[in-house]
């Protein structure tokens, strides 16, 4: 007799899931749904789309194959209610079950969702991330800032990775400062391990192609991995032929390149085809063989127990309107080159070419670039934050909006970042080659064929003074500012005036 529902999301499609732990595979029904609510609450990318609807497809014969009865509705199923308590209710109807269980959903829409929902659902902690939702509060408690510096070093000690005792490795927590070369001439990139799509690919993609080909984003030329094996086949992959520059050259930038030495395991690990621990100590074991630095390494396990997990933090702790706030008070609409790639900005362009393509870009992209131009032209966040989850492959709310909303555009108003990240075309210039091939001149700070960049960057920091020049990290860009010309300030402004104004008529840029 079925007693429980178990329900497993999209992003859930792990072994060791708490909800499955606690199920029972002799009397519990295991719930899988295609559903349009999750696909359409935001129009994603079709890639995106095609990658967690094989994964779970796969994922539910692997539960199958473990003894688990699943009830597992495609898009395509006519009596899909295309929400996830309706299907939820769906299952329960048919099988008589009067509760479910499952495990905490990612996004505060879902959780309530599944609360305000008429079948009873209890939910259990995501056990799979490092850091409780109850730990990280005892960590905040009391903190004026929430510097991820600090919590990272906390999250070192608790596992023990690259530590000498109660010291970190090689005598420093932190090896960034190793970690921003710029790139050089003849710079070989590898490229990220690829997999033909097998029939339960092929069968998904034919699927997105009829319902989502019209969608941002190219469905061509499909190739992520799909299940736990492929994944981790990616994960020695990448160990083996990027890991060892991958510190060296994480901030970088070429055009052409859209992957550098990036490891592309996000979406994977954000699924539940990779889990934290697995992805570190691959990390770490190449360092133990001689075979990548301490920088390269110190780099990536910060990424994933410091950052991602710091982040995750945050979300759960600012609360359902997160995404709602605004500190900075800034309204304009997204701009059209954001959708399309057409701009004379051949950074962005290139940036948001290789996001349509790959629905992918790496972090200083992301924020160096398409966020940099966001904050710096008063793009309204939200319109950015949805923006970002929607052309992501790996873009979950409880990861994505803290990155945008805070540590990008500075709309939570400093905790995630104690200073916006603003740049000047300088900064491109240095850790890229776009500028090369840009119809703007970077070196050019005014007048016709000046860098949008430069002018928005003095732009935003005329406009928020109030705001900033208190901040002792951003002291000595407003002594620059006040050392310029008077009658060359006005040019800045007047010029920076222009270019937004220019953005407001959707003229091209």
């Amino acid at each position: 007799m079925v007693t429980r529902l178990v329900l497993v999301l999209g992003d859930q499609l792990s072994d060791d899931l708490s909800a499955l732990r606690e199920g029972d595979a002799a009397t519990d029904v295991v719930v899988m749904a295609e559903v349009q609510a999750e696909t359409d609450y935001v129009p994603h990318h079709p890639k995106k789309i095609a990658f967690l609807f094989a994964a779970m497809r796969k994922h539910a014969e692997r539960l199958r194959a473990a003894g688990w009865t699943v009830r597992y509705t495609t898009l395509d199923d006519p009596e899909n209610t295309h929400s996830i308590p309706g299907e939820l209710l769906r299952a329960a109807d048919a099988t008589g079950a009067t509760e479910a269980i499952a495990t905490e959903p990612g996004e505060f829409r879902l959780i309530s969702a599944l609360e305000d929902g008429p079948l009873p659902v209890h939910m259990f902690p995501d056990d799979r991330f490092l850091c409780s939702h109850a730990e990280f509060e005892d960590w905040a408690e009391g903190r004026k800032e929430l510097r991820m510096e600090w919590f990272y070093r906390e999250m070192r000690r608790k596992t023990g990775f690259l530590m000498d005792g109660d010291q970190p490795e090689g005598g420093k927590w932190n090896y960034d400062h190793d970690n921003r070369k710029p790139p050089k001439a003849g710079l070989d990139a590898p490229r990220p391990m690829r997999f033909t799509p097998d029939e339960t690919v092929e069968e998904v993609l034919e699927l997105v192609r009829a319902r989502f080909g019209n969608r941002y984003g190219s469905l061509d030329d499909f190739w992520f991995a799909t299940e736990p094996g492929q994944a981790r086949r990616a994960l020695a992959h990448w160990v083996k032929t990027a890991l060892p520059r991958f510190g060296d050259f994480q901030d970088a930038m070429v055009k052409g390149e859209p992957f550098m030495f990036h490891a592309l395991l996000s979406p994977y690990i954000n699924a539940g085809l990779l889990g934290w621990r697995e992805v570190c100590e691959a990390a770490i074991d190449a360092y133990r063989a001689g075979d990548a630095p301490l920088n390269a390494v110190e780099g990536f396990v910060r990424q994933i127990i410091g950052w991602r997990e710091y982040i995750r933090g945050v979300y759960f702790r600012e609360g359902p309107d997160y995404t709602s706030r605004n500190a900075l008070e800034a309204t304009r609409d997204l701009p059209e080159f954001y959708w399309t790639a057409e701009t004379d900005m051949a950074c962005v362009a290139e940036c948001v070419s290789t996001t349509m393509t790959e629905a992918y870009a790496h972090h200083i992209q992301r924020l160096m670039v398409t966020g940099n131009f966001a904050l710096l032209a008063g793009l309204d966040p939200h319109q950015v934050h949805e923006w970002y989850l929607v052309v992501y492959a790996d873009a979950y709310e409880w990861v994505e909006a803290p990155n945008v909303i805070g540590m990008s555009q500075f709309a939570d108003g400093g905790v995630v970042g104690s200073k916006p990240y603003v740049s000047g075309g300088n900064y491109i210039n240095r850790m890229s080659d776009y500028c090369k091939s840009c119809a703007y001149s970077v070196s050019q700070k005014t007048g016709a064929g000046a860098c949008p960049f430069n002018l928005l960057y003095w732009h935003f920091l005329d406009r928020h003074r109030d705001r900033f020049e208190g901040n002792p990290r951003m002291a000595q860009m407003y002594r620059t500012w006040d050392r310029m010309d008077a009658d060359r300030r006005g040019t800045v402004i007047a010029e920076g005036d222009e270019i937004l104004a220019r953005l407001d008529r959707g003229e091209r840029i």
